[in-house]
């Protein structure tokens, strides 16, 4: 793989959103290019993308950043439902 992209983002919900993504990222190679996601720490999660070609890599960022705000948008989602029904 010949180009590769890194985000980290801060959320201290880092370790939820990485748990949530793991089966993307356990997926491994998928077409021309590959994922990863873990926590750096409880507030820092890291995405890594690699990819053959930056037409692949640009369709790899396309595809992870959304999946990461997904995952942070069904994270606050479920805190608040949590919060009226208490």
């Amino acid at each position: 793989m010949k180009h590769e992209a890194v985000f980290t983002f801060d959320t201290p919900d880092a370790g939820v959103i990485a748990a949530s993504l793991a089966p993307e990222s356990d997926a491994g190679e998928i077409g021309r290019s590959r994922g990863s996601v873990h926590a750096v720490s409880d507030n820092s999660l890291q995405i890594r993308i690699l990819a053959d070609d930056l037409t692949a890599l640009r369709a790899a960022l396309n595809t992870w950043l959304r999946l990461v705000q997904i995952a942070e948008e069904m994270v606050q989602t479920t805190k608040k439902a949590g919060r009226t029904n208490e």
